[in-house]
């Protein structure tokens, strides 16, 4: 099945921005609706944000909204998060997932985890 690949992570200042990409290996990526979640330490994953196959529809948790972007590139095999006003309580590891569930924000309906991307916001 396909394989998902995260990239983008870093270190940024508290305001700062970053682009996390998520790279799927094949071109059944573009089939699926994709998900990014974060994960702190001894935590669950969290739902951030989600996006139809298409591309024309998005949805996101209150914790962003207003601050993140989803977008995806079909052609490229790849979804972008960017991450504007970033917060210090924005620090994770951030994965991307693939579900034939589109609007679920639980990690149980994801499948084809990546390996994760850093996130950490200085204050």
């Amino acid at each position: 099945q396909v394989q998902l690949v995260e990239s983008g992570g870093g270190l940024v200042q508290a305001g700062g921005s970053l682009r996390l990409s998520c790279a799927g290996s094949d071109r059944t990526f573009s089939s699926y609706a994709i998900a990014w979640f974060r994960q702190t330490s001894g935590n669950k994953r969290d739902f951030v944000a989600g996006i139809s196959w298409s591309g024309g529809s998005t949805y996101y948790a209150d914790s962003v909204r207003g601050r993140f972007t989803i977008s995806r590139d079909n052609a490229k095999l790849t979804v972008y998060l960017q991450m504007n006003s970033l917060k210090p309580e924005d620090t994770a590891v951030y994965y991307c997932a693939k579900t034939n569930l589109y609007g679920s924000d639980r990690a149980a309906d994801y499948s084809s985890w990546g390996q994760g991307t850093q996130v950490t916001v200085s204050s």
